[in-house]
């Protein structure tokens, strides 16, 4: 027969997990399991011991002991990523982040992929009920538009599945949502005060429609304008669709910026583009068509992704500190698996200066603060 301690560990496992299906996080005080188990406290003590050893609980100096959020069973360890790519652009850095903290804690990540369509995205989260997972973390699919997925999310979080959202989150906003985001109307704000105190006033924009970040961006870039008293005129502003961002990652389709090159950009002497990958493609067309980059047009973005620095002409884009994003969403993930509350989180941006804002001084690389 085995000793008791291990008897009352087993047992402390299966109220650990009944509990936090019940959203309930924090142990019983020491005298609490002695009296409900009839156990002496070094009995007791040896047990929480055990289970701490194991990583399904955590003892915090007087407070008392909480679960890790892990589950005793490993195979139950998972926690899904809902995202777009995890192949194209920023995504494969971002999953490999967030991967890289939920493995150090137990925890076994597992991706649906869902190319920012709403159809798909709905198909993961009825599996997801189907074949409840730990917790979720969500890059809601076209995040500027309603989404019809809001009554599974709404369902999941009813089943007191914790849920943090990367980026846009969904349209409609529940009141219980956490966010894991860019500062995008700052960034937005800050890339125009940038090109403006470099002597650009005639300033164009580029921005994604049917994701938020998109309409954020240009909310904080047409503010700045207000504010330093520049007018933006509504034909100066082009807006692509992530179906136009599919033809282009899959076909190298530039049409849609060749359309606004020709039709909307002249006579600008800036332009800020909605990230990297759009700046990086647009550069090509311009220069296909004549432009001098910086001298006739100033190009700047955000990201500050590979495409920033292999561009035939590198690029001014905006940056956040090395796995910010997906270090911040993960532990946002662990925090609410333990049942801390979470806040969301909106991560500030920096600016660093390359030779497609300014032909002098010599790019620095370094951030810049305005």
């Amino acid at each position: 027969m085995p000793p008791k301690y291990q008897i009352l560990a087993a047992r402390l496992k299966d109220q650990i997990s009944a509990d936090i299906k019940n959203g309930i996080y924090k142990l019983p005080t020491e005298a609490e399991l002695c009296r409900q188990y009839h156990m002496s406290r070094q009995t007791v003590r040896q047990a929480l011991s055990l289970l701490c050893a194991q990583d399904l609980i955590v003892k915090k100096q007087g407070s008392g002991s909480y679960a890790t959020g892990l589950s005793a069973d490993p195979a139950q360890n998972t926690i899904g990523l809902i995202i777009s790519s995890d192949q194209e652009y920023i995504y494969p850095d971002l999953i490999a982040d967030i991967r890289s903290v939920l493995t150090a804690h137990g925890f076994i990540l597992k991706l649906f992929i869902t190319g920012n369509q709403l159809a798909r995205e709905r198909e993961y989260l009825k599996e997801i009920l189907d074949k409840p997972i730990r917790g979720l973390i969500a890059e809601g699919c076209k995040s500027a538009l309603p989404n019809p997925n809001t009554d599974l999310y709404e369902e999941l979080h009813r089943r007191k599945m914790p849920i943090i959202f990367l980026h846009g989150g969904i349209c409609p906003a529940p009141p219980w949502a956490v966010c894991v985001k860019d500062d995008n109307f700052y960034g937005g704000y800050l890339l125009g005060q940038y090109l403006f105190s470099h002597g650009h006033t005639d300033i164009a924009g580029f921005f994604k429609m049917d994701d938020i970040q998109g309409i954020e961006r240009y909310q904080g870039f047409i503010t700045c304008m207000r504010d330093c008293g520049c007018v933006v005129l509504d034909e100066r502003i082009g807006w692509f669709t992530t179906m136009q961002q599919d033809m282009l990652e899959k076909k190298q389709d530039t049409q849609f910026l060749f359309d606004f090159i020709h039709k909307q950009l002249r006579p600008c002497t800036a332009l800020i583009c909605y990230n990297d990958e759009i700046a990086y493609w647009i550069i090509k067309e311009l220069q296909y068509a004549g432009f001098s980059i910086p001298n006739d047009i100033a190009v700047v973005c955000f990201d500050n992704s590979y495409l920033s620095e292999l561009s035939s002409i590198r690029i001014t884009t905006l940056t956040h500190k090395p796995h910010e994003m997906g270090t911040c969403a993960a532990e946002c993930m662990l925090q609410a698996l333990q049942g801390i509350p979470v806040s969301s989180q909106e991560l500030p941006w920096e600016l660093v200066s390359r030779e497609s804002a300014s032909p002098s001084p010599p790019p620095t690389d370094r951030p810049v603060n305005y």
